[in-house]
């Protein structure tokens, strides 16, 4: 997988309607594809021999080869650059891989460069006819915030997977810390060989949580993906119950994310 890193040499408000008519058949796209997916490649793909887990890794090997043509697709159509460092740290077996969320496409950033990572995504895709297909045949864990998710999640994790997950639960809101759910550090705590930190950062912000996707930046966006050094769980579980241990290991990760963050807004400071 080659993951060069692009350069932004946009000028103000450069090709402005273009990215927005790109943006807009960009995620058209997006959705029609999700439906093709559910509706004509993973019933052909059910044809194929093998048994559920293997009809599992070729849904998930074939969503994060889609995932990260459309990146790069984006890429070319000059809506976006990016930029990855440490991917090769990411996909090991009982990996637990946490992210802030800054943008709508964070999620699909991760599992087009961890392509057999589980993921728990939120409850509203089940309910989506675009993605309803592909999230339940990749196997994927509905965000639902009941005991059967953590047991699922820390089971996951157990038996092998690399779990992608997003403790903030939602987008974070521009200008504003990253509010970490204790949920994703108990099931580390639960399930977890090894946690490995992804900062994720997009400049100028789009495609958060407080604007629609047509409201585009004046220039084109640069997403980048850094990779964190990993944190061991059993350094947090051995220090008293699980709440207290739960509350240790979120305190860190929260603080850990907040400290990354802050650094790369005074780095832009002139």
């Amino acid at each position: 997988m080659e993951l060069a890193t692009q350069t932004l040499t946009d000028k103000p408000r450069d090709a402005y309607y273009w990215r927005l008519f790109a943006t807009a058949a960009s995620f058209t796209l997006f959705g029609l594809g999700g439906l093709c997916l559910r509706l004509l490649v993973f019933p052909l793909l059910s044809c194929l021999p093998g048994d559920a887990q293997q009809h599992q890794r070729r849904a998930r090997l074939t969503i994060g080869r889609l995932f990260w043509f459309f990146i790069n697709m984006m890429q070319r159509a000059g809506i976006l650059t990016y930029s990855v460092e440490g991917a090769e740290k990411l996909g090991r077996p009982g990996q637990m891989i946490i992210a802030n969320h800054p943008s709508l496409i964070d999620v699909v950033v991760l599992i087009g460069l961890v392509r057999q990572a589980n993921c728990v995504v939120k409850q509203s895709l089940w309910q989506n006819p675009f993605t309803r297909g592909p999230v339940s045949d990749a196997g994927y864990i509905s965000n639902d915030g009941s005991i059967d998710m953590l047991d699922a999640a820390a089971g996951a994790l157990r038996g092998g997977q690399t779990l992608i997950i997003f403790p903030e639960g939602t987008r974070t809101v521009p200008g504003a810390a990253p509010a970490f759910h204790r949920g994703a550090a108990a099931i580390a705590l639960r399930g977890a060989t090894i946690i490995t930190p992804v900062v994720l950062k997009v400049s100028p912000t789009t495609l958060t949580k407080a604007e629609p996707w047509y409201r585009i930046p004046h220039r084109r966006f640069h997403f980048s993906l850094q990779v964190g050094a990993d944190i061991d769980p059993q350094v947090f579980a051995s220090q008293g119950p699980a709440p207290q241990a739960s509350r240790k290991l979120n305190d860190y990760l929260h603080h850990y994310f907040i400290k990354e963050l802050a650094e790369d807004e005074q780095s832009q400071q002139p």
